[in-house]
């Protein structure tokens, strides 16, 4: 390979000329030069920005590890993403602001800028706030023995971030020099259309304010709601999250829980089953008040059933002689579990006593003609 210092004079004074003329070229009011020095302080802030990132999650938890509170884990985890964010933001302005544009788009550079930063800062502020909460007031929430805490937290966790970000943006357009007493006035000039747009949205928030005051049902409850039928999950200032029994997630509005009947499942004292069972005709009264016997004791022998049940004779069907019984699941058993195992010793104990139970049957009596 022949080195450049080995040329000829004049053809290295030729192409370090043409180079120089290259570079003063000029595109959009700026060199060549200036364009290539703002991208490579853009790309230097990304890795430095890069580097400070692996500096903090190598070093910097190793010294957060040696102390005794984890606060400083905490902060160091939620700091790391926005600072990496921040220092692309200077480098990037700092890279466009070098250049030579007309005032009004600097300005423009400019407010952006604050804006950005603005957003930054109220980035890590909420990722702060949300994980303080999470780790020291969440655990005590769980262990507290009412459910109103459980479903509060949630509300208060959206409604600081919600808080948070719209002071935050409040602050960076402020800082970018707009007028935002003016920007709200205006927002309630057209409050009116905006009230008739979102009456759907107000609706929802007075719904969720009726399932906290009126507390329907709670989290964790099953409930039947326009024929969707599970447990809930989340209750939200805006709609609530019901898991079918499917294993879905539905999103309710909290309208509907105004507009709609609630059914709580969870709330029953206990879970009524109700059978008719049929027996033959030719079933003798003894053996009817036999089946009695054993309906009455096979509820008075399973720990899973409430003492109140009702057994009874209850008619004469067109195949059959039913016998209605009516017996309780105690609340917390399984409701499907149940009613198999006592439907199995129903059939157990109906067939070893000789109880047949009945099915549709028809008799034809035929009558010969007189013979002529």
């Amino acid at each position: 390979m022949i080195l450049v210092n080995q040329l000829p004079q004049w053809i290295r004074e030729n192409a370090t000329d043409g180079i120089l003329d290259a570079l003063r070229k000029t595109y959009y009011h700026n060199t060549i030069y200036d364009w290539t020095v703002s991208l490579l302080i853009v790309l230097g802030s990304v890795v430095v920005a890069r580097a400070f990132y692996l500096i903090a999650k190598r070093f910097g938890r190793k010294l957060t590890a040696r102390t005794k509170s984890d606060l400083d884990d905490l902060f160091l985890d939620k700091f790391e993403e926005p600072l990496v964010l921040g220092l692309v933001i200077v480098g990037l302005f700092w890279g466009v602001d070098r250049l030579d544009f007309p005032d009004t788009a600097h300005a423009f550079i400019r407010n952006t800028f604050h804006v950005l930063i603005a957003i930054d800062i109220t980035w890590f502020i909420a990722r702060m706030v949300d994980a303080l909460i999470v780790r020291y007031i969440m655990p005590r929430v769980e262990k507290s023995e009412t459910d109103f805490d459980d479903q509060l937290m949630p509300l208060i966790r959206k409604g600081l971030r919600t808080i948070i970000w719209i002071l935050g943006i409040i602050v960076g357009l402020n800082n970018a020099g707009y007028n935002v007493s003016a920007l709200l006035a205006g927002l309630g000039i057209g409050g009116l259309a905006m009230a008739m747009a979102a009456k759907d949205f107000v609706a929802n928030i007075f719904g969720g304010i009726t399932v906290f005051v009126d507390k329907p049902f709670q989290l964790g409850d099953r409930i039947q709601i326009d024929g969707y039928d599970g447990f809930i999950r989340e209750i939200g200032i805006r709609s609530t999250r019901l898991e079918t029994l499917a294993g879905r997630m539905v999103t309710v509005p909290n309208h509907k829980f105004t507009d709609s009947y609630v059914e709580n499942v969870s709330v029953e004292p206990s879970r009524k089953v109700k059978l008719v069972l049929g027996l033959t005709y030719d079933t003798t009264p003894e053996q009817i008040q036999q089946a009695i016997s054993i309906l009455e004791d096979i509820v008075t022998g399973n720990t899973k059933l409430e003492d109140n049940k009702v057994v009874a004779f209850s008619d004469f069907g067109d195949f059959s002689l039913g016998i209605t019984f009516i017996y309780y699941i105690r609340k917390g058993e399984d409701v499907m579990l149940v009613p198999s195992e006592v439907n199995l010793e129903i059939l157990t104990r109906f067939n070893a006593a000789g109880l047949d139970f009945a099915f549709p049957t028809q008799t034809i009596h035929v009558e010969q003609a007189a013979q002529a």
